[in-house]
């Protein structure tokens, strides 16, 4: 039958809608903490991300692009991606998705070694320590030897979105990061305040997935922390978060 005038006007605003592209934000699988080099994955971080490729992979999931922070873990993280997807990804190294660097943020409040404890008291302290520093640099209460302000920080993975907009604003793109850049640009998109953005951050685990929604117009969040690879019966020893 014809279109009437209930009808017509949906499907207008629907062709009318800009194509639509998909992020996927993912955090660099387990690293090496506690180890002398922590700036590389562990046995269990690359299994964790070799199962992120062959999810994809099962899922006949492809990319149009790759964006990668330069840190070593970022660019192992992409190589154990493509052993499971079964495919090369050749990344664009992008730095503004690097972390941050925490010892200088804990040296910033607290110069003095941690105490001499035992492992589990002296992994909750420093995360204590984390949190208030991250909270002191967000605020620009302090200056950590090594590390821009911020704000100029946080526009070098802003960029990396951009980059998306300008560049691939409709693809599905791959970028491989950091807990730090991710939790900052979802609370950006969001408005999220500073003590929400440090809980964010503290909260991504390795490997996990956060998907937007993108297009010449922006980005929009779709999912946060996701880890569909890592669902299946006995999977949860392979969630971890440092």
């Amino acid at each position: 039958r014809p279109d009437t005038p209930a009808t017509a006007g949906p499907a207008r605003c629907l062709a009318q809608s800009p194509a639509m592209g998909t992020t996927y934000l993912v955090r660099y699988g387990q690293a090496s903490f506690g180890a002398a080099d922590y700036d590389q994955l562990s046995p269990l971080g690359v299994e964790q991300c070799r199962r992120l490729g062959r999810y994809w992979r099962e899922r006949a999931v492809t990319f149009d692009a790759v964006l990668c922070g330069s840190l070593r873990r970022q660019q192992q993280t992409v190589a154990a991606i493509a052993e499971g997807l079964g495919q090369p990804l050749a990344p664009l190294l992008w730095p503004g998705l690097n972390e941050y660097d925490s010892e200088a943020l804990l040296r910033a409040i607290h110069p003095a070694p941690l105490p001499e404890v035992d492992d589990d008291a002296r992994f909750k302290l420093h995360f204590r320590l984390l949190r208030d520093a991250l909270l002191a640099w967000m605020a620009g209460d302090i200056t950590p030897v090594g590390l821009p302000a911020h704000a100029d920080w946080l526009a070098g993975a802003r960029a990396a979105l951009d980059h998306v907009t300008s560049h691939h604003p409709d693809a599905r793109v791959l970028v491989a990061s950091s807990g730090g850049p991710i939790a900052n640009l979802v609370g950006q998109l969001l408005g999220a305040a500073p003590e929400a953005v440090v809980e964010l951050n503290l909260r991504i685990r390795n490997s996990a997935i956060t998907e937007l929604a993108s297009s010449k117009r922006g980005h929009r969040l779709l999912s946060f922390n996701h880890l569909p690879h890592l669902d299946g019966p006995g999977d949860t020893g392979l969630h971890t978060y440092t």
